[in-house]
């Protein structure tokens, strides 16, 4: 009897390691969470200057990158948590009373209505030609070499290819963080352990967010 193929064989996602999404295809993407501005509460003038530095920044882009907005349903059970904590701490009975009926509006109007939370993302490719020499000509030019020195040797290369590729991509993730700060947007790469989780929403999306990304927090509160 066959068994099920697991989640994983539909996942491109190799690994993840040093800020860096490594695909199977051998692929490489960086993933950078941005700021948003809402041009509706601007002078016509600035959303006017604001959409000409975009455009700017855009055109000077020589690789292709891919946009993206990440909306999931808001979690809001720490703070309920925290109103909790606030009426169990409260003396005054009138106080408590009405954060009492706080707590149960909130959660009447969140099961009512999708709040949703959204991320913006930028996700910046490097798809790298490996320069990896062919096992029969590396095999004919260390001829007589232990097997042991050869393997050592074929993952110093592929270790020093990886960091080339890996500094490549960088290049290409810091032009695009600059470029959209110069339209006055905050720009961050996620880092492994918010690039897990943020994948995890992804592959998750039944389940409503576990909790905001901390680097998220960080964005809004700096915007």
């Amino acid at each position: 009897m066959k068994s099920s193929p697991s989640t994983q064989q539909f996942i491109d996602i190799e690994n993840i390691e040093e800020d860096v999404v490594i695909l199977k295809n051998s692929g490489l993407r960086q993933i950078v969470m941005v700021s948003g501005i809402n041009l509706d509460l601007v002078s016509e003038e600035e959303r006017n200057t604001t959409l000409h530095l975009y455009q700017n920044f855009l055109n000077s882009l020589d690789f292709p990158t891919q946009f993206l907005i990440h909306s999931r349903k808001f979690n809001i059970e720490n703070y309920l948590k925290n109103i909790d904590e606030l009426e169990k701490n409260e003396t005054n009975s009138l106080l408590k009373n009405q954060i009492f009926e706080y707590k149960q509006f909130i959660k009447s109007f969140v099961e009512q209505n999708d709040i949703m939370s959204k991320m913006f993302l930028v996700v910046i490719p490097f798809n790298p030609i490996s320069l990896m020499p062919k096992s029969g000509l590396f095999s004919f030019f260390n001829f007589g070499k232990k097997k042991e020195d050869k393997t050592d040797k074929l993952n110093t290369i592929a270790e020093q290819e990886k960091q080339i590729n890996f500094r490549q991509l960088r290049g290409r993730t810091d032009q695009v963080i600059d470029g959209l700060q110069s339209v006055g947007l905050r720009a961050v790469a996620l880092n492994n352990e918010e690039l897990i989780e943020l994948f995890y929403n992804f592959y998750n999306p039944e389940n409503t967010e576990k909790e905001k990304l901390a680097i998220l927090n960080q964005t809004e509160q700096k915007s």
